[in-house]
């Protein structure tokens, strides 16, 4: 035929680190809502509490970190109730690591789906963050409400101030960090599976390496360098000061986990990309 033709679509064997078209992504808005409602009806399904999961879940760990650091170790949270400081941090802490250890089985979960239908792998993680943000959006609210418990009836000083503004910011980096290293990892896992099993051990002793069940200055200041090399530990101490007004920040550490985020994110997408499409016939 004659003449050159204009199309919409390319199939082709090349691969390249940067595959992320916004406008495609748009097109297929539909697809990632119904991934997400899909995502959130299967975890509730044929269970007795249904959806009061996303409270009783984070509601039973917060009994257990009460009782067991706060009543039995009694470790210190400084002037914030116990039951505050544990909440908070269960929260973000839920957060990262659904973010991270949902995204690293993309591969292992979907390749059933890759191989047969097309369309941009990266919605896959997409519609996972944005469940793991709608079951964010239940716990934040119960957590606002025990502040305002607190403050209202047990005399908590809150001091509310334009810095309430950087909460979404602190919380859209701590999910952004979790899906770049959940996609560095879902390519990992699908090449070598046993690495599944390492993930839910890192994420356990990072947790203790993360000021969820501590604040920052409990920890001894020669030793303190070990849990401040950890990106999530700025962005945990921040979100207690903007919302508390308890806990420090530092300058240089927020922008090094600002940092570290976009450079994981980076380099998550970049391998998810290039490496995607190669690892359909491993899986």
């Amino acid at each position: 035929m004659s003449g050159t033709q204009n199309s919409d679509w390319e199939i082709s064997n090349r691969t390249s680190y940067w595959g992320l078209s916004f406008k495609e992504l748009w097109q297929y808005k539909h697809l990632i809502a119904s991934l997400v409602r899909k995502d959130f009806l299967l975890n509730y399904q044929q269970t007795v509490l249904g959806p009061l999961w996303i409270l009783f879940q984070p509601l039973l760990t917060l009994a257990t970190y009460v009782l067991v650091f706060g009543k039995l170790i009694q470790l210190s949270t400084g002037s914030l109730p116990p039951i505050l400081f544990y909440f908070s941090g269960i929260v973000l802490w839920n957060l990262f690591s659904d973010s991270l250890s949902g995204t690293s089985n993309i591969f292992r979960e979907n390749a059933h789906i890759f191989s047969k239908v097309y369309f941009p792998k990266i919605i896959m993680p997409i519609s996972a963050i944005c469940t793991h943000f709608l079951r964010l959006a239940i716990q934040l609210l119960l957590l606002f409400l025990l502040t305002g418990y607190f403050w209202i009836f047990q005399g908590l000083a809150i001091h509310i101030s334009f810095w309430l503004l950087a909460i979404p910011i602190i919380i859209l980096c701590i999910s952004l960090m979790g899906l770049g290293m959940g996609l560095v990892f879902s390519i990992l896992t699908a090449k070598y599976r046993d690495l599944n099993n390492l993930i839910g051990v890192g994420l356990r002793l990072l947790m203790f390496g993360t000021p969820v069940l501590y604040p920052l200055v409990a920890i001894p200041e020669k030793a303190r360098w070990a849990v401040q090399i950890n990106p999530l530990t700025p962005l945990f101490e921040a979100f207690r000061v903007t919302l508390f007004g308890e806990g420090s920040i530092n300058t240089a550490f927020l922008v090094y986990s600002f940092v570290f985020t976009l450079a994981v994110l980076l380099i998550g997408l970049f391998t998810f990309n290039k490496q995607g499409d190669k690892l359909i016939d491993v899986v």
